[in-house]
């Protein structure tokens, strides 16, 4: 294979028709730990909304259980992209985000801003770090893929394309990024989490590299020191130069899913999609048909 023959492969289809194979194929084989860390990203950007953050704060699910909350988001997200919508596991992984968020009053606005995340995120941090671009037959089949997504979570008022989506989300954070203490608590605590996936020496460096990720009106809004112009320019360049290597590899031959992530600790025995997330009192899953075992990876 040739280093571009999955793009070849993508440009043959119909980002309108065939937006999940292109997505997955952007997303397990092109992409992997790119959309890794940008998602990693986009989720942190929401938390500096003061109504998520507020709300995330007070679940604790972030702040005392980081992890968990951290696996079962990956996992329940990227059971839709390995098995598709019409899959039992995919139909379940939606069906448990509709029940998680089902308990609490989140505004649509809301909930439209967190899938502007996962939309605009990758293609933002893939034009800084990325072996390449994504073409715009990725972008029409990403904007396809959160729309479908979007519409089976019941978020109203979706944006059709991509440059819409773009729109909406820079718009949203001019208009609602600022301080709020429960923001700032989950801020701290996700980059405690992404901190205690390295041995204890290289803890504090970590923290430091994510911070130098963020943009000035993410640091305005959690009240973070800026990082220094040495250390941002070390981590930034860092990743550029890591970009620049990976376009020398062979392409990924099989896909590379979330679940097979170091990142996902708490399931090295397999989980049941069914099985993941939060419930409501007495902790016991809804009873709506059982999705399949899956690995470790």
């Amino acid at each position: 294979m040739g280093r571009f023959d999955h793009l070849r492969e993508i440009r043959r289809l119909d980002p309108e028709r065939d937006f999940l194979r292109i997505y997955r194929i952007t997303a397990t084989l092109e992409f992997p730990w790119d959309f890794a860390r940008a998602l990693e990203l986009a989720l942190y950007r929401t938390y500096a909304v003061p109504s998520i953050g507020r709300l995330l704060a007070q679940t604790a699910e972030l702040t005392e259980r980081s992890q968990k909350r951290y696996d079962d988001t990956a996992l329940l997200l990227d059971a839709v992209v390995e098995h598709g919508f019409a899959s039992e596991d995919g139909r379940t992984a939606i069906r448990r985000i509709n029940q998680m968020h089902g308990r609490y009053d989140i505004s649509n606005d809301d909930l439209r801003y967190v899938l502007c995340t996962f939309v605009v995120m990758p293609k933002r941090w893939l034009d800084t770090y990325g072996w390449r671009r994504l073409s715009p037959h990725e972008l029409r089949a990403t904007a396809a893929y959160y729309r479908t997504l979007g519409a089976h979570l019941g978020i109203k008022d979706l944006p059709r394309t991509f440059e819409e989506f773009a729109s909406l989300l820079d718009a949203y954070e001019a208009e609602h990024f600022g301080w709020d203490p429960g923001g700032r608590a989950v801020a701290d605590a996700t980059l405690d989490l992404m901190a205690s996936w390295y041995p204890a020496p290289f803890a504090p460096p970590a923290r430091a590299a994510a911070r130098a990720l963020l943009d000035d009106p993410l640091l305005r809004a959690f009240r973070y020191a800026r990082p220094s112009p040495a250390t941002r320019a070390a981590v930034r360049g860092a990743l550029r130069l890591r970009g620049r290597a990976v376009r020398l590899l062979p392409p990924r031959r099989t896909p590379h899913y979330a679940r097979q992530n170091p990142e996902i600790k708490g399931y090295r025995d397999g989980y049941d999609v069914a099985e993941l997330g939060t419930f409501g009192p007495g902790g016991c899953p809804v009873p709506h048909g059982r999705a399949g075992r899956t690995g470790p990876g």
